[in-house]
């Protein structure tokens, strides 16, 4: 209205000038009816927003395809052989642009008894709908009664052994695209030991389906009662050391939780015959580390502010040596579960559930330290860096960052244990699954 008013009082324009004008007011009436249209999305707080988002997942995702399924066979072995086996399947999924049946993962751990496996179903480990949540737009879990069987599985048979390479296996997959196979509601993998399939994924892309399995809330609650017992030992530690008895009481705002070390201590018979024929075939002296080895390397990290607990996450069934906890240097106390008073916890979970959560208390530590070519000590780390990199720190290097990891089995520049970041450039995921003590802080 004041434009209108401002016009009466100017003089005679020309026609084109009036035009001119006359264009002006309609831009201006045009932005002020879209600013009504769309000041209500605008409005919408952040969880609005992700519903709003989510619901209109099929438009927005034409790839990832709700109609057409992968199937793979159950997922066998130690926990981090299973979730990189869970991710390559997811992997594959999206490759073909289908949605992956939710697959079956196993509780027990059995190498060659495959019939005595005993079987979970993946939602009762990781959450569901919050993987697909988190992986929403990258790759999708669906439900086997989201399957109307309307034809036949397509069977696709992975191969094994050195004859069937990355190259080949890369190749069926580009070849199933457009084929019969493309056609069929389900693609069903067939094939021994999914885990082994070749690799074709950058780490990165691992990195991102690993960040998406968030524990259900049941195994979180042992998680979370694992670190507290952890962080209760701390603050002991620090009041025996000295500490005065006001600080201690002081509000959890103003005194943060006590820092931990995990050391994920891989000195277990079975991993000390297997890793010294490692050492022979390789002719490197980085692979095994004794109990002694691993104190010391883990004693002269810099970083350290003493008094700290040091949790050993080892395989107590396995360990020959039930003296993992003496030994440590002063202001170092060591504790394994019995010690910290935690077996219960773990005793009346299967084998995969006493790994994940041994993972998650090692991934949550203030300071990481583990072997290069432990399969379990690299997802940790990964999982680390994943953390950094989010938090916009690529590099680990000089003074302590936050969330540090060191490799015990390398010599750093110091004397002291290699520190370690997870190179997330790699393009592929040869290194963290067969390890490698060319590591770095990058």
């Amino acid at each position: 209205m004041n434009i209108l008013l401002e016009l009466k009082h100017l003089k005679p324009f020309s026609i084109p000038a009036r035009l001119v004008i006359c264009k002006g007011l309609l831009i201006v009436i045009a932005l002020i009816l879209l600013r009504a249209i769309v000041s209500p999305f605008l409005a919408i707080d952040s969880s609005e927003k992700k519903e709003f988002y989510e619901s209109t997942a099929p438009d927005l995702l034409p790839r990832i395809r709700r109609d057409k399924f992968l199937e793979v066979p159950q997922i066998i072995w130690g926990l981090n052989n299973q979730k990189i086996a869970f991710a390559r399947a997811c992997l594959t999924a999206r490759f073909l642009n289908r949605s992956l049946l939710m697959p079956s993962l196993s509780a027990s751990l059995f190498y060659k008894e495959v019939d005595l496996l005993q079987p979970i179903n993946f939602d009762k480990v990781f959450d569901f709908n919050k993987f697909n949540a988190r992986c929403h737009g990258f790759v999708r879990l669906a439900q086997y009664s989201e399957v109307s069987n309307r034809t036949e599985p397509f069977k696709l048979q992975k191969g094994t052994g050195r004859r069937w390479t990355a190259d080949r296996d890369l190749d069926q997959l580009q070849q199933s695209i457009g084929s019969n196979a493309d056609d069929s509601e389900v693609i069903e993998i067939v094939g021994k030991n999914p885990f082994l399939w070749p690799d074709h994924w950058p780490v990165k892309d691992y990195a991102k389906i690993f960040d998406c399995l968030v524990l259900v809330p049941e195994i979180e609650t042992e998680v979370v009662n694992v670190i507290s017992k952890i962080r209760e030992a701390g603050q002991r530690a620090r009041h025996e050391a000295g500490s005065s008895h006001s600080k201690q009481r002081r509000d959890s705002s103003t005194n943060p939780p006590v820092p931990y070390v995990a050391v994920h201590m891989r000195i277990e018979k079975d991993w000390m015959i297997h890793c010294k024929k490692w050492e022979q075939r390789s002719k490197s002296h980085e692979i095994c580390s004794s109990k002694e080895e691993i104190i010391h390397k883990v004693s002269q990290i810099t970083d350290l502010h003493r008094p700290v607990v040091v949790y050993l996450a080892v395989a107590d069934s396995l360990l020959e040596d039930d003296s993992i906890t003496s030994g440590w240097r002063v202001g170092m106390v060591a504790y394994e579960k019995k010690k910290l008073g935690v077996t219960d916890v773990y005793d009346r979970q299967p084998y995969l559930i006493k790994s994940a959560i041994d993972f998650e208390v090692c991934s949550r530590a203030d300071v990481f330290v583990g072997n290069s070519f432990s399969t379990f000590s690299n997802l940790v780390v990964l999982s680390r860096t994943e953390r950094l990199y989010n938090l916009g720190k690529a590099s680990s290097c000089g003074e302590n960052i936050g969330l540090s990891s060191y490799a015990y089995n390398v010599m750093g520049g110091d004397g002291g244990p290699q520190r370690w970041m997870t190179d997330m450039s790699d393009g592929s995921l040869q290194r963290l699954s067969y390890g490698t003590n060319n590591v770095s802080c990058h």
